[in-house]
């Protein structure tokens, strides 16, 4: 039976002892004394699954606005090279409403 990294995740640590315990692996060996992170790992090592969580950017295009940010980060350089500071802080809000809007709709 396939998992994933999330379903594991909601199992408790009885469940994923038992689990354990059916799998011949190096990684699992002492599964008993094992915590729960530890035991999660390990056995996603054991059945070659995946342990990073993977976000997804609901609601936005990630790429675009990435692009967006390489185009302020440039503007900020040349506004910091002129020395005019207003332009700079401004330049810096905007950077920084972006990220927000990218960590926000990753969540």
């Amino acid at each position: 039976m396939a998992h994933s990294f999330e379903e594991l995740k909601k199992k408790t640590v009885a469940e994923l002892r038992e689990m354990a315990k059916g799998i011949e692996h190096e990684a699992v060996k002492g599964h008993t004394q094992m915590h729960k992170s530890d035991l999660l790992i390990a056995i996603c090592n054991a059945l070659g699954i995946d342990t990073h969580g993977h976000h997804d950017a609901a609601g936005i295009n990630k790429s675009a606005v990435k692009a967006q940010i390489r185009e302020f980060k440039k503007k900020r350089d040349e506004a910091l090279a002129a020395h005019d500071h207003v332009q700079l802080k401004v330049v810096r809000r905007e950077i920084h409403r972006l990220k927000r809007q990218i960590h926000r709709a990753a969540v």
